[in-house]
């Protein structure tokens, strides 16, 4: 079946006000951008936005009391809301996210409230069409939010010296990698564009970010410890939701990683007066070290006061993430091409027992040169590559691979053929000898020293999680005897 993002009526209204202010939003920004700030206009839409509120809380109230009249004004009050909104969107320096904020909070509440008064004929959106473009089908790429607080981010974006330089090292030596990040991103935009849709945050940031921190591998681990599409550290993950779950790192999952990413730059944006240089350089060097230095200069991320107190890795970071967020809204600009991927995605249920390594193999390359590896461990991040999974078990993969699934995944001989690649694996030898884990050890050098085991069968043989292969001193495994 198709993969679908399913709602209730006012979730999926929610939802649906967001893609079509995001997209009100790009058609109109020229038009914003060329003009004076409309001082007045905006005024008053700011005055009328707590009116409008008020009205909407006192018409439920009614409504709760049974009072005539009072759904009628319920209804009025959210179509006056979702006015302003539209109304935000076409007026330069308007902040779009205050008002979609208020609005889903006006669609939570008339939704949880209505006690059956409600229906989704009642909403002021056409919910079936919208409802077709965020059911994965989203929005064509580049067609989501190009506004940050009010701004075209390509504005924002200054294509001063070190963006100019990061932009060169992206179109030449490291394309292989942006095109990569492109692909990669494209099967996992259903997971992760929602929530910056939602906060009104643009696409293009997203990808950067994705870009750089990535290349758009779930599974990617730094030596410091970050882990996940976004590449949290485990303490700011855990800060924003991001914990572990039976076993299973939550900073792997696309879509909360994307959750949490969206609530750590609004904290940031708001703390660092909504500049977008200096918040990426907090997600990359450190909050508490950004904030000190804007505080004590009052200076942007690349004045020099600022700029050479920050880390070589936090000065290279930020303009590498602006000029891939640049090129994914102006790839033209530069004669670069982005792969056509649609990114549909399927959930089936596997007929015969098989790994992801397995079904790597059966699906072969049609629709993605490179194989399916890496797309099949994206949608699918619980699962170690070599675990098997029982007949009947769900699993997401490309719409595109979907003839092949059928095709050969249900041919019973060559299952079998590729079968015998999972099991011929480096054998354990019988016999064993306990070792503990102290300070400075990982699971590669203790798979070194031991000389006749790689990590992966070790980690298979003392149930430790791939792929961070996390371990601690004090920590008790068994380790072949070679001898």
């Amino acid at each position: 079946m198709q993969t679908l993002i399913c709602r209730t009526a006012p979730a999926r209204l929610a939802a649906a006000l967001a893609l079509s202010l995001g997209i009100l939003a790009t058609a109109h920004a020229a038009s914003w951008f060329s003009s004076p700030k409309p001082h007045a206009q905006l005024q008053a839409l700011y005055t009328r936005l707590p009116v409008a509120q008020t009205q909407l809380e006192t018409a439920i109230a009614m409504q709760a009391q049974g009072q005539s009249g009072a759904t009628a004004r319920v209804k009025q009050a959210l179509v006056e809301l979702r006015a302003l909104g539209s109304n935000c969107a076409k007026l330069n320096g308007c902040d779009l996210a205050k008002f979609f904020a208020a609005y889903e909070a006006a669609v939570q509440l008339a939704g949880s409230s209505h006690s059956g008064r409600l229906n989704d004929a009642d909403f002021p959106v056409d919910l079936e069409s919208d409802e077709r473009l965020i059911g994965g089908k989203l929005p064509q790429l580049h067609e989501a939010l190009t506004v940050l607080k009010g701004k075209e981010l390509k504005d924002v974006i200054v294509l001063n010296e070190p963006v100019k330089a990061a932009l060169d090292e992206w179109l030449t030596w490291n394309r292989p990698l942006l095109i990569e990040a492109y692909k990669n991103y494209a099967y996992m935009r259903p997971l992760m564009l929602p929530a910056y849709e939602k906060a009104g945050l643009p696409e293009a940031l997203l990808f950067g970010i994705l870009a750089r921190e990535s290349v758009g591998r779930v599974h990617s681990v730094s030596k410091s410890g970050a882990m996940g599409p976004l590449q949290f550290m485990p303490e700011t993950g855990k800060r924003f939701g991001l914990t572990n779950q039976d076993g299973f790192d939550l900073r792997l999952d696309p879509k909360l990683a994307a959750q949490a990413n969206v609530r750590y730059l609004q904290e940031q944006l708001g703390k660092l007066d909504n500049d977008l240089a200096l918040t990426l350089a907090a997600y990359n060097g450190g909050e508490g070290r950004v904030t000190r230095l804007y505080q004590e200069h009052r200076r942007g991320f690349f004045d020099a006061t600022v700029n050479e107190a920050l880390p070589q890795e936090t000065r290279d970071y930020v303009p590498r993430v602006l000029a891939a967020a640049y090129l994914f809204l102006h790839p033209e600009q530069y004669n670069l091409k982005f792969p056509e991927v649609s990114g549909a995605t399927v959930e089936t249920e596997l007929s015969n027992s098989m790994s992801l390594s397995e079904l790597t193999v059966c699906l072969g390359q049609t629709g993605r040169e490179e194989g399916w590896f890496r797309t099949l461990r994206n949608l699918n991040p619980r699962w170690r590559p070599d675990q098997r999974l029982a007949a009947g078990s769900k699993i997401k993969i490309p719409e595109a691979a979907m003839p092949d699934f059928r095709r050969v995944c249900g041919d019973p001989q060559f299952m079998v053929r590729i079968a015998g690649l999972h099991e011929a694996r480096v054998p354990i030898p019988p016999g064993f000898v306990p070792y503990v884990i102290r300070k400075g050890d990982t699971l590669a050098a203790i798979a070194r020293r031991s000389s006749c085991v790689s990590v992966s069968a070790l980690a298979n043989f003392n149930d430790i999680a791939a792929p961070s292969f996390a371990i601690k001193p004090g920590q008790k495994i068994k380790v072949p005897n070679c001898s």
